[in-house]
């Protein structure tokens, strides 16, 4: 029998990628004894799943032979492709998605709850969110970028530009600080450097690992420079459960008369797009209803959707229905640096047709792909999910584009005015002294040869930062398809 695609998309249904629906699972999978539906292996039940879902949805399914529609002469021929595969892993990532860079970005976990809590903001961490850079031939030094309110480094005193090298009295090196840093609990020794000599102080901090919800609204406070209202926002992850604290930032910015605006997403990996769009029309208002970004999906569900239902656009509203609080603004400033990814480059590439944007750092990752979590049910929403696994997959659904068709691709975007932290001297963020307000604070006051020059630090190279292993990383995820498409979806089904 011919694989036919056309009829595995009509296992769409009403809310393919909404966060919201219900958490019940149904008889949908009944079970047989011993955990396992008759004739079937519980890993080729799952390896089904991977494939239905990647086939419909996968951005590149066309680069991957297997998912072509008449690729496999008969189920069984597909059945056996599938089980040569050792696990659904290997499934996933050397049969069903095409290598880096191409795809950096696709994933799957065997627990959906795992992805499900990241996706809201819920960690377990110890709040000191830090950067790694290696020195000397071996050794790693961290250095802490900022920390979690209320969180237990925040209780324990630690603070921005906090370095150590040895956790646990023990130094960390390239092969051994991972699994360091994942205890659940650690000491650090407080270091310091002069000249150029790394040396550990008498000071530990205890540290310990607590599930929290991070605000990712860090710091929103106006600036008087020169006489000139500058808003000033740290956001640190488009985490869609906090788009009413974010949208409540921009209400206090605008009831004190900013006349400017630095976005500061130096830090911010992405989350969601619908929170992109959001926070793109907070700082805007003018532009409600006009395109913000276009969508380009896989020819299969290219087809399906009107010329309306692939573009986002500004608008006037947050998902709670709450008015948006614009500042009507034509310019802003906005810190992107190599932690800056996803969403966080979607709203940057989506507001330059419009305003002048003014990017102050480095250069981004460079992700302009959005994703969705796809489970193993009916219509691969969380709704009626098969109760056998908890496997989950986000794979890259589309590409954006801003309304001039302009994408920024691999090499990710390059900033108007470079500058970069000096991380053994981090000031207080927020305050008009920190390197990367201070080089956006002398262009808004016309003073540019106060920017801060380039110093880079030729004794340190970046070799990651807090959460570079989690799934989420550097994500940009949908919460939802057009209601109109959903309806189709459900008649289909019919």
């Amino acid at each position: 029998m011919k694989i036919n695609k056309l009829i595995l998309l009509l296992f769409l249904s009403a809310s393919v990628f909404t966060s919201c629906s219900k958490d019940d699972d149904d008889e949908r999978f009944p079970v047989e004894p011993g955990g396992e539906n008759p004739g079937e292996t519980p890993n080729l039940e799952i390896e089904n799943y991977l494939y239905d879902a990647m086939s419909i949805y996968y951005v590149y399914e066309a680069d991957v032979p297997e998912l072509g529609e008449n690729y496999f002469d008969s189920e069984s021929e597909k059945n056996e492709w599938l089980a040569s595969f050792d696990s659904p892993e290997d499934l996933f990532r050397n049969g069903l998605k095409v290598p880096a860079p191409k795809d950096r970005f696709s994933f799957i976990v065997d627990d959906y709850t795992v992805l499900e809590n990241s996706q809201s903001g819920i960690s377990t961490t110890t709040g000191m969110d830090y950067g790694l850079v290696r020195f000397g031939d071996n050794g790693v030094l961290a250095y802490v970028r900022y920390v979690i309110p209320g969180s237990p480094a925040d209780e324990a005193g630690v603070t921005r530009g906090v370095i150590f090298t040895d956790i646990d009295g023990e130094s960390m090196t390239l092969d051994n600080y991972q699994s360091l840093l994942g205890r659940d609990g650690y000491e650090i020794t407080v270091a310091e450097i002069n000249d150029n000599t790394i040396s550990n102080t008498d000071e530990t901090i205890d540290l310990t690992r607590e599930q929290l919800t991070e605000n990712p609204v860090l710091v929103a406070k106006t600036l008087d420079v020169d006489g000139i209202n500058v808003g000033y926002i740290m956001y640190n992850s488009f985490t869609a459960d906090f788009d009413d604290e974010l949208n409540a930032a921009f209400g206090e910015l605008k009831a004190e008369g900013v006349d400017e605006l630095v976005l500061d997403l130096r830090y911010n990996g992405g989350g969601s797009v619908e929170s992109a769009v959001d926070l793109s029309s907070m700082i805007t208002g003018q532009f409600n209803g006009e395109i913000f970004s276009k969508q380009s999906w896989n020819d299969l569900l290219q087809s399906q959707f009107s010329e309306e239902e692939l573009v986002d656009r500004f608008n006037d509203k947050i998902r709670t229905e709450e008015k948006i609080n614009s500042l009507g603004l034509s310019k802003v400033y906005i810190i992107g640096t190599g932690s800056t990814a996803s969403a966080s480059e979607l709203v940057m590439n989506g507001l330059a047709p419009y305003i002048e944007v003014v990017h102050v750092g480095t250069s981004t990752v460079g992700k302009f792909q959005a994703a969705a979590p796809l489970y193993d049910s009916p219509n691969f929403t969380r709704q009626n999910r098969n109760p056998n696994h908890k496997y989950v997959i986000q794979p890259l659904i589309y590409e954006s584009k801003n309304a001039d068709e302009d994408a920024y691709y691999e090499e990710g975007l390059i900033p108007d005015i470079e500058a970069e932290e000096d991380i053994v001297n981090l000031i207080e963020l927020g305050t008009p002294e920190e390197t990367l307000l201070a080089a956006a604070l002398a262009d808004i006051t016309g003073n540019r040869m106060a920017i801060p020059a380039i110093s880079y630090d030729s004794r340190f190279t970046k070799i990651g930062e807090r959460g570079d292993n989690d799934i989420d990383y550097q994500r940009m995820y949908v919460d939802e398809i057009p209601e109109k498409i959903k309806q189709r979806a459900a008649e289909l089904k019919k």
